[in-house]
């Protein structure tokens, strides 16, 4: 078993293995995972430690190095060309202490969360426009949350 103690600051070192891993799992700061070639992982992080695309983390001896990638997970996406809805949108949202990634692409801005009918129905109502997706799910880590970039 592999014990993944450090996420590294900078991604000089190149990673021996990488794991995809869906939002709620990258939320977990002691856990143990099997990687798809059968070897065990077990994060020993600090708790509360949130893991983003990209991330690397090390052994305690250094001797492996894991990257961490968002595995695509099934999502809602919510966009209007009104930038105040979508900030009433995200408002709403944010009152029901929903996981919420917060961004901008191609398209414009968007919400994106998890997929859940009673939320659907409310965007609908407020006039929003929503697209089921797989994709990988990248939630704000919250206002109190160990943000890195």
């Amino acid at each position: 078993m592999l014990v993944f103690t450090q996420r590294l600051k900078s991604n000089t070192v190149q990673a021996d293995l990488s794991l995809a891993l869906t939002a709620e799992e990258r939320s977990r700061s002691r856990h143990r995972f099997d990687h798809p070639n059968g070897t065990a992982l077990f994060f020993q992080l600090p708790r509360g430690t949130v893991l983003r695309q990209g991330d690397l983390l090390q052994t305690e001896d250094s001797s492996s190095t894991l990257e961490i990638q968002a595995k695509p997970e099934p999502v809602i996406t919510v966009r209007i060309a009104d930038e105040l809805e979508l900030l009433q949108a995200a408002y709403h949202l944010g009152n029901r202490h929903v996981a919420l990634e917060v961004g901008q692409d191609e398209a414009g801005q968007y919400l994106r969360l998890q997929p859940d009918s009673v939320l659907e129905d409310m965007l609908h109502h407020r006039g929003l426009s929503i697209t089921a997706e797989t994709l990988p799910f990248q939630p704000e880590a919250g206002a109190y949350g160990h943000h890195h970039g």
